[in-house]
């Protein structure tokens, strides 16, 4: 049997414990780790945007990705986040994940401005280097940076990125990538449009609420990603009902509320550091509520 490539399949963002005090909590992040690999996920993409890495001291980034290679099972591949200003600090980071044993990176394109087409090869170009798998992550609603798909078939045609993160929320674009890069893996970049991304032949998913309900968002996905028109069928309705929280991922407030999902259905979510604040109370009762609603419906 070939052996999965290490970016295919369903990569949890994994949100990060902080302990009460707001420090890192690498025993819990481990335990959670294991907890989705029994759970049925191929891998994590620790150091993500919803693993709070904007907030970390270097020391913690580092201890993340080694927690999350050490707390792997075999065949449970990890993907880190290797975003930075700079092209020689996402490199950094890059030849750090390898150290450690993580099998892929995901990669920002340089957001300290609106950068170039030449200017976002450039860094890609400096972090391929590394020997890494990367994975390209276009989100151009908190980046500036727009990797279109004519620009991602650029840089897969000089061998920089394996695949894309689609966090665009247009979904016709999956037909262009398609047309421009074939070759090209697309990866589901956020939940809200995992049927839609699925149906248009992505091969992953870097996923957000597997981290509270991995058991239905899993099937969701294996479903979604189907040949078998069946499995679509029994896709649809699945999807309905989880999509009043799969919309959260695509909020500004998503790592909170994702946390407070976790921490409804008994899972360690937990506080945010700083400057992600506390919910306000109504919208933490919408999130408590709709998270109540599907685990009922899930039982």
């Amino acid at each position: 049997m070939t052996a999965r490539p290490a970016w295919h399949g369903i990569h949890v963002a994994t949100a990060l414990p902080f302990t009460d005090d707001l420090e890192v909590d690498l025993d819990a992040f481990a335990e959670h780790v294991a907890f989705l690999a029994a759970s049925g996920c191929d891998g994590v993409a620790p150091n993500g945007s919803l693993g709070e890495y904007q907030t970390l001291t270097p020391a913690e980034r580092e201890q993340v990705v080694r927690t999350a290679v050490e707390a792997a099972p075999e065949g449970f591949t990890v993907m880190p986040g290797v975003a930075a200003y700079g092209q020689a600090e996402a490199r950094r980071w890059a030849e750090q994940a390898a150290e450690a044993g993580a099998d892929s990176v995901l990669l920002l394109p340089p957001n300290a401005y609106r950068a170039d087409d030449d200017t976002v090869v450039e860094h890609y170009r400096e972090v391929a280097k590394v020997g890494l798998p990367v994975v390209a992550y276009n989100n151009p609603i908190d980046t500036r940076v727009d990797l279109t798909p004519s620009l991602l078939a650029r840089l897969h045609a000089e061998g920089l990125v394996v695949g894309v993160k689609e966090f665009s929320g247009d979904v016709r674009r999956a037909w262009e990538i398609r047309e421009l890069a074939p070759d090209l893996d697309l990866i589901i970049g956020a939940d809200d449009v995992l049927l839609e991304l699925g149906l248009a032949g992505a091969v992953g998913w870097i996923a957000g609420y597997p981290n509270a309900i991995p058991d239905a968002t899993v099937e969701l996905y294996r479903l979604a990603t189907s040949d078998d028109p069946a499995d679509i069928a029994k896709a649809v309705p699945l999807y309905a009902q989880l999509h009043p929280l799969l919309r959260w991922d695509s909020k500004t407030v998503f790592v909170q509320a994702i946390k407070l999902s976790m921490d409804v259905v008994g899972l360690r979510g937990g506080p945010s550091r700083p400057p992600r604040n506390p919910l306000p109370v109504e919208v933490a009762d919408v999130v408590r509520t709709q998270t109540e609603a599907v685990v009922k419906a899930l039982v």
